[in-house]
C-alpha cells in the first residue's frame, strides 16, 4: 500500500532571482584600512581608555578621518569611543592618533582614576538622608 500523496493548495512559485552585485563606479567603495592608516610605523602608547582632546582645528591637509577625529574630540573622548564613532578598528585609530600626536593636533591624557574607597562621610550622609525618607 502506498501512502497518500499531498497536494499543495497553491502552485509552486519560482524562487526570486538572486540580488545583483553593486556596480563599482556608482556607489562609494570602502577604502582599505592600510590606505586610511598609512604606512605602519611606530605607535604611541595608547590604551582603550586613554582620553583624547583636540588642540587645534583641522588643517586643510588633514584626511577625512583626522578631521572627523578633531571634530569629535572637542570634549575628551576615549580611544574606544573614537573607534566606535569612526567605525574603524582600534589598530587603525591608534595609527591615526599617533600621527596626530606627533603633529600636535591632539593631546592624550590618562583616564581619571577614582579613589579605591569612597569617602566615609559621604556614605554616612547618604545613609542618613535615606533614613529620613
Amino acid at each position: 500500500m502506498t501512502p497518500p500523496q499531498r497536494r499543495r493548495r497553491y502552485p509552486r512559485q519560482e524562487p526570486p532571482p538572486p540580488p545583483q552585485p553593486a556596480k563599482q563606479g556608482v556607489e562609494k567603495a570602502p577604502e582599505r584600512l592600510y590606505v586610511v592608516a598609512g604606512p605602519d610605523g611606530e605607535r604611541a602608547d595608547i590604551d582603550l581608555v586613554t582620553l583624547i582632546v583636540a588642540c587645534a582645528d583641522p588643517p586643510s591637509s588633514a584626511s577625512p578621518e583626522q578631521s572627523a577625529t578633531l571634530r569629535l574630540c572637542t570634549a575628551p573622548l576615549s580611544v574606544a569611543e573614537l573607534s566606535a564613532y569612526l567605525n574603524l578598528p582600534f589598530s587603525v585609530v591608534t595609527v591615526l592618533l599617533t600621527e596626530m600626536l606627533t603633529a600636535e593636533l591632539v593631546q592624550a591624557r590618562a583616564p581619571i582614576v577614582r579613589q579605591a574607597l569612597p569617602d566615609r562621610s559621604l556614605l554616612e550622609a547618604v545613609m542618613h538622608g535615606l533614613q529620613r525618607l
